[in-house]
């Protein structure tokens, strides 16, 4: 299965974790502490991890799942959270 993964350099990574977690939690299967969540959506899994200095991101595609648009509703919805402070977005791919 296709995966992506990105490191986010920010200070407020757990608060976006769990603001990520908490918005999508009303329709989606959501697990997730300070440190870590998932994230079920229909298309695949976001995986976060949340430490001092990032916010680690790991998508993973389901079958027919788009990771071009996954990235970009991740990505989006972490921005608006994060208005406050630009963030970067380095998605690498794995097979």
């Amino acid at each position: 299965m296709p995966r992506s993964l990105a490191t986010v350099p920010t200070e407020h990574a757990s608060r976006y974790l769990q603001q990520l977690c908490k918005h999508w939690a009303h329709k989606f299967p959501v697990e997730f502490t300070p440190e870590a969540g998932t994230i079920d959506l229909p298309a695949g899994r976001t995986a976060l991890r949340a430490d001092a200095a990032a916010l680690s991101i790991a998508i993973t595609a389901g079958e027919g799942g788009d990771l071009d648009r996954l990235e970009t509703v991740v990505a989006d919805h972490i921005q608006r959270f994060a208005f406050r402070e630009e963030l970067r977005f380095d998605w690498r791919r794995e097979a």
